[in-house]
């Protein structure tokens, strides 16, 4: 799920030409290649070494095309977020997908909760990415709940944007709880649990003001005959 569309630091063109879209190629295999040592090997065992080899470039030069590996840590999540947001239109299976993907890939996982928890420090070079990625995804699931509860298939109980927000959060939220146990816990089966949620509505939902009224209302007074 992309933070922001296509990165032109990461994608490119087929029919690009010249020394600067061969530099953005080089970029894009470089971080492939991270995605796929991080899946691997997974966070802490992944190295900048490595990485580099899978490529044919030494440590400096990997470094030339990505100034620090901090760097280098967040444009994978980037890229792994482009290819998860073109599998479906709809947001919220996108998210359902990425999070059943995201169970085979542990190190990727691992990288993304370590490096969203260091990126709240304005000077790390993930800050606007995270900023951005978070606003792009709570307005792209605002949108689609507000369009079920539009079309009454969603509820109205929560407002959208915060509906938008608790759902991200349990989808992110989980991924630390899974990684400390991943037996445990079903990340899947918590995305689901609150969109059911959200989409369930009581039958007899729009009579229950009604009968709350008349069951608070003061009995009438017995009427009084005269003596």
């Amino acid at each position: 799920m992309s933070a922001q569309g296509p990165n032109p630091h990461v994608a490119v063109a087929a029919t690009s030409r010249g020394p600067y879209s061969k530099g953005l190629r080089r970029r894009r295999e470089i971080l492939l290649a991270a995605m796929d040592v991080f899946a691997r090997r997974g966070y802490r065992n992944a190295s900048i070494r490595e990485i580099a080899e899978e490529v044919g470039l030494t440590q400096a030069g990997l470094l030339h095309y990505f100034p620090s590996k901090e760097e280098l840590f967040v444009e994978v999540l980037r890229v792994r977020d482009e290819l998860d947001e073109g599998t479906t239109q709809d947001i919220v299976e996108a998210m359902r997908m990425a999070i059943e993907k995201n169970t085979q890939v542990q190190g990727l996982v691992h990288l993304f909760v370590t490096v969203s928890a260091e990126a709240i420090d304005e000077t790390h070079p993930g800050h606007q990415y995270f900023q951005d990625r978070y606003n792009h995804l709570i307005g792209l699931l605002e949108q689609r709940i507000a369009q079920g509860q539009t079309d009454g298939t969603l509820s109205r109980a929560i407002d959208a944007e915060m509906a938008a927000r608790l759902l991200l959060a349990v989808a992110d939220g989980m991924q630390v709880q899974w990684l400390l146990d991943p037996d445990k816990v079903d990340m899947t089966a918590a995305l689901d649990t609150f969109w059911n949620a959200l989409a369930s509505r009581p039958a007899n939902a729009a009579a229950q003001p009604e009968q709350l009224h008349e069951a608070t209302e003061p009995a009438a007074e017995p009427e009084r005959m005269d003596t």
